[in-house]
């Protein structure tokens, strides 16, 4: 017997006089229009909303999140976008009342705490990138790369050079070319060398004076450290062009090395990837970015300042400031989640992470390498890139339909078909707090998955509530909205 209460939607739940709440008689005059504002007619009737008691609106979200997975339920090796386990310690503290209640027009002297907070958080961004300037404005990772080639745009046209071009490899995350052109500039991708890595060659022959941002992972996402990083920033600023190093894998790094060391001008944080965040769902996000001294009277505005004399802070526009690309000063709670984390652990623990993270990788791609190809080596940073390209011209199975299977395993697939560098790619980040045990079940259910009956895999998954959306569908042509039926 189906669950009604997740598979049936509210409004088809409804009854009439079924209401929660209700309201009383209304004591004002009732109006349709608004004086002065032309074509303006308000609703003369309550909105169409569905009628449902309390216990059946409880059920119906209870029982449709069970049909969910999150990495509170489940192992979710996806790698590149990192689903980071949550500390609940983070969670609470974060919703702390002197932080949670804060209302973003409050005067600077009644935030001063949550500023101390915020500003602290600008100088360990600082550290960790080994990057001066800090802005938290940006509310997720892709707008951090649009904010920063903002602010490297605002750079060029303050020296007066007319530097057009924004160049990034084959192995870039998709969000880079998307930013790139979005901030006006035009993207050119590099081939890219066989070996996973930035080819100079290549790169040499596309630099010259309209050179304005190379964009860059690392490590990048085949799970590998770019390790001529230092010449490419080299090439970089010998054409007066700079590095812009895309920190979705920071949470390989911390504590080990620094991207201003390596030679970066500018990076973005993703805090849900590196700092242990929220992700998913649409929901709010932080990409704070980082850059060199002389970007940063270019950053967008506000951010947070102290006045040792006065004992103050504030919140302030930098000189030359690209102005505001969100509202206020950030996500603040995810923001503070972050922060936390970094408290949490000190330099120390952050380096640690790291090195779980780097070492859960290996061990599983040791797991995994005779039964599935690796073809960028033995060795990975936090993530490394899996083949079924072998599978697939054997049995017909692919990529997908193995993805699909591990759901009935109870784990959620890892990324897939992406880098498109690598064919029937899956990308697996274990992340550092998944433990031999989860790592160990995981492994045996790909093997067991890979030498299953090619029928059973293909008709994957089997348990689910729902087997095979139309994806391509789904996503091109979305149903945002619910209308009943017509009879």
């Amino acid at each position: 017997m189906r669950n009604q209460t997740a598979t049936q939607l509210l409004f088809e739940m409804s009854k009439a006089g079924r209401g929660t709440i209700v309201f009383p008689k209304s004591d004002v005059p009732a109006v349709t229009s608004i004086p002065g504002i032309d074509n303006v007619h308000l609703a003369t009737e309550p909105l169409p909303l569905p009628e449902i008691a309390e216990p059946d609106v409880v059920r119906h979200f209870v029982n449709l999140s069970t049909l969910n997975m999150s990495v509170d339920s489940h192992f979710y090796p996806l790698g590149s976008c990192t689903m980071k386990y949550n500390p609940k310690r983070h969670e609470r503290l974060a919703r702390l009342p002197q932080a949670a209640t804060s209302h973003p027009y409050q005067p600077e002297d009644q935030i001063q705490g949550l500023l101390s907070i915020l500003f602290e958080m600008q100088g360990m961004l600082a550290e960790i990138s080994g990057l001066p300037g800090i802005s938290l404005h940006p509310a997720a990772g892709a707008q951090g790369e649009f904010t920063a080639l903002l602010t490297a745009a605002a750079y060029f046209k303050d020296r007066s050079e007319k530097r057009t071009r924004v160049l990034f490899p084959t192995s870039a995350h998709g969000t880079n070319p998307a930013s790139a052109a979005l901030a006006g500039f035009e993207c050119v991708q590099l081939a890219g060398g066989r070996n996973g890595f930035v080819d100079l060659d290549e790169l040499k022959t596309q630099l010259d004076d309209r050179t304005a941002v190379f964009m860059v992972t690392n490590p990048n996402t085949l799970g590998l450290f770019e390790r001529d990083i230092a010449k490419v920033a080299e090439m970089l600023h010998g054409v007066g062009g700079l590095v812009y190093i895309d920190g979705a894998n920071m949470n390989a790094i911390l504590g080990k090395t620094r991207p201003g060391d390596f030679g970066g001008d500018m990076m973005h944080y993703n805090v849900h990837k590196t700092f242990t965040g929220p992700h998913g769902a649409g929901g709010p996000g932080a990409g704070p970015i980082a850059v060199r001294d002389f970007l940063a009277p270019f950053l967008p505005a506000p951010v947070v300042t102290y006045d040792a004399a006065k004992n103050e802070y504030s919140l302030s526009t930098p000189a030359k400031s690209i102005g505001q690309v969100r509202t206020f000063f950030g996500n603040v709670g995810i923001l503070l989640r972050g922060y936390f984390y970094i408290r949490t652990l000190g330099g120390k623990g952050l380096r640690e992470a790291s090195e779980n993270a780097v070492l859960n990788a290996n061990y599983l791609l040791s797991q995994v390498k005779d039964f599935l190809e690796v073809p960028h080596g033995d060795r990975c940073m936090h993530e490394f890139v899996a083949s079924a390209r072998k599978i697939k011209e054997q049995s017909g199975v692919t990529t997908m339909d193995i993805a699909k299977r591990l759901l009935d395993y109870g784990f959620h697939a890892p990324t897939v078909y992406f880098p498109l560098v690598v064919e029937e790619a899956m990308m697996i980040e274990p992340t550092e707090t998944e433990s031999l045990q989860t790592l160990d079940a995981f492994a045996t259910a790909l093997r067991t998955i890979c030498s299953e009956p090619a029928d059973l895999v293909k008709g994957a998954p089997h348990s689910t509530a729902i087997c095979r959306p139309d994806e391509v569908n789904a996503a091109r042509k979305p149903v945002l909205c619910w209308s009943a039926p017509e009879c």
